[in-house]
């Protein structure tokens, strides 16, 4: 399995949101890289707790500018990504815990997680965005 690298087929032709999706690829990236070389518990603890904490930042950022600019799906957007948070907040409390590894089934799931949430859901509002001056 190789780990995502950004390409323009996920741009959503907004610079901020592209750059915030351009470093969550990279740190998803740098969870796959820590978990291949065998780093410790710990080191790898601190990794995805980074994916966690700006993947929570990049939704705020998503949602302040659909909410700004009247994004008719932004309640559905949001639902998702409350949803997405509780996922990858559960695998961080269960891998703090001892209960869960971080395993190329997990890293396959973050990977499938970002890649189609950009590719789906981030792509419809784009366009609308745009619409609205927001590049």
């Amino acid at each position: 399995m190789a780990s995502l690298s950004w390409n323009d087929n996920y741009s959503v032709n907004i610079k901020e949101i592209d750059d915030q999706h351009k470093r969550l690829l990279v740190l998803v990236g740098n969870l796959h890289a820590a978990m291949l070389e065998g780093q410790g518990k710990q080191a790898l603890g601190k990794v995805l707790d980074g994916v966690v904490a700006y993947a929570a930042n990049h939704f705020a950022a998503e949602e302040r500018l659909m909410k700004a600019n009247g994004y008719p799906e932004y309640e559905e957007h949001r639902t998702i990504h409350q949803k997405m948070t509780q996922k990858v907040l559960d695998i961080q409390k269960q891998y703090h815990s001892g209960k869960v590894n971080i395993t190329l089934e997990t890293m396959k799931f973050l990977e499938d997680w970002v890649a189609k949430h950009i590719m789906g859901t981030d792509k419809k509002y784009g366009p609308y965005l745009n619409g609205k001056g927001v590049y």
